[in-house]
């Protein structure tokens, strides 16, 4: 492992991505790095972070949001471009499947018939159109109290 970031005020001990190589990045902002990960899907996966370190999505401040998600958009155009990639997949997992607790955003190359199947999710259908409603009303009702202000 390299050196951490610096002066961040969030860092964690143990933290993989607080600590990351620096010879590992792509690209860095105030905010946010971009590295190769470690094991990609396919070459030029990369994994754009925030410096400060925030387990999920939801423990983001909506002041980084943007940040995070301009440079998501930007390394996202720089793997089609730098790697002739036909698009890309953007993914975030939070807490399950979430190999480092620090929020990470997954940016991969991808081709047509590049053998990636829709990232291996199984489908599962609503029982009918109340099940939809039940589903949406739940929703809808939760969406203000995890509102942050």
């Amino acid at each position: 492992m390299g050196a951490a970031f610096g002066t961040w005020s969030k860092l964690v001990a143990d933290c993989k991505f607080c600590h990351i190589d620096r010879a590992l990045a792509v690209h860095e902002t105030a905010e946010c790095l971009v590295f190769l990960d470690y094991r990609p899907v396919f070459p030029g996966h990369c994994l754009v972070i925030p410096k400060e370190h925030y387990e999920t999505l939801a423990d983001l401040p909506a002041a980084l949001i943007p940040s995070l998600f301009t440079e998501v958009q930007l390394v996202s155009r720089a793997v089609e471009s730098a790697l002739g990639a036909e698009g890309s997949f953007v993914a975030i997992n939070n807490k399950v499947s979430q190999s480092v607790p620090h929020l990470h955003v997954h940016v991969v190359p991808r081709r047509r018939k590049d053998g990636l199947k829709g990232f291996f999710w199984p489908r599962q259908s609503y029982r009918d159109e109340t099940h939809i409603a039940e589903v949406r009303d739940l929703l809808r009702a939760a969406l203000p109290s995890t509102m942050k202000l």
